[in-house]
C-alpha cells in the first residue's frame, strides 16, 4: 500500500502532546498508544514509509529549543535553517523567539509533512526545503540537531557544513552519538534530556551544544 496521503497518516499514527522539557510546543508524536511506536520494518515497508524519526523529539532538537526559547536574543532577527529538522522542534522555537525566517530541511518527504503539520500547531511559519547540502549559504544560523549517527551521513554533511560556518554560525547537538567530530568543536551550553529505552540505550542523555568552526 502506497502511503498519498502523508498528513493524514501522521494524524492517524501520533497524538498531539509536548515533548519533556518543552511544554511550550505542542507535536504530532508517537506514543505507547499510536501504531507507529509498535511498527516493525515490514510494516513500515508496506505502507513505504521510511523510518519515523519525524515521530519522535530527539534529544538534540530538544536541547536546541529549550536553549532557544530561554535566549531568544540568539536567533531574533536571524534567517535560520533547521537542517535535519526531524520534527521540526528546534525551527518551532526559533519562530517563537523571533527569527526572521526559519527554513526546515528535511529529505525524507513524510518528515516535511510532519514539519508543516508541527508549525501549524503551533500558529507558526516554517519554510519547508528539501536536500540542501551543497546549496550557498542563505542563512545567519544553522542548526544541526543529533545529526553525527551514522558514518555516511556525518561524512557526507561535515564538508558542507565546515564550509558554511565560514560565514554563518553552525550549532550542533549532540547527545553522544559515535560519530561526533573530534575537532573544529566549541561547546557553550549543555542540557540533560529524558529519554526512553524504546529508543536510546539510557533514560537520560546529556545533550552539549557546539559551535562549529569554519573552514
Amino acid at each position: 500500500m502506497a502511503l498519498t496521503d502523508p498528513e493524514a497518516f501522521i494524524r492517524a499514527n501520533t497524538v498531539v502532546t509536548a515533548a519533556p522539557l518543552v511544554p511550550e510546543i505542542r507535536l504530532h508524536l508517537a506514543c505507547e498508544i499510536t501504531p507507529i511506536w509498535q511498527a516493525t520494518e515490514t510494516w513500515l515497508a508496506e505502507r513505504n514509509v521510511e523510518p519515523p524519526f519525524w515521530a519522535f523529539a530527539w534529544p538534540g532538537g530538544r536541547a536546541f529549543a529549550r536553549h532557544i526559547l530561554d535566549k531568544p536574543d540568539l536567533v531574533a532577527g536571524k534567517r535560520v535553517l533547521d537542517f535535519a529538522a526531524g520534527c521540526g522542534i528546534a525551527a518551532i522555537a526559533c519562530v517563537l523567539a523571533g527569527a526572521a525566517s526559519v527554513e526546515a530541511s528535511e529529505i525524507d518527504p513524510l518528515a516535511l509533512a510532519a514539519v508543516a503539520l508541527n508549525a501549524a500547531a503551533n500558529g507558526v511559519a516554517v519554510t519547508l526545503a528539501a536536500d540542501v547540502v551543497g546549496e550557498a549559504c542563505r542563512w545567519d544560523l544553522i542548526l544541526c540537531g543529533d545529526v553525527c549517527y551514522e558514518a555516511p551521513m556525518t561524512g557526507h554533511i561535515m564538508p558542507w557544513l565546515t564550509a558554511m560556518a565560514a560565514t554563518a554560525e553552525v550549532w550542533i547537538a549532540d547527545p553522544g552519538r559515535a560519530y561526533l567530530p573530534k575537532s573544529g568543536l566549541q561547546a557553550f551550553a549543555s542540557y540533560r534530556i529524558e529519554t526512553t529505552l524504546e529508543l536510546e540505550d539510557r533514560t537520560v542523555r546529556d545533550v552539549v551544544l557546539y559551535r562549529l568552526a569554519g573552514g
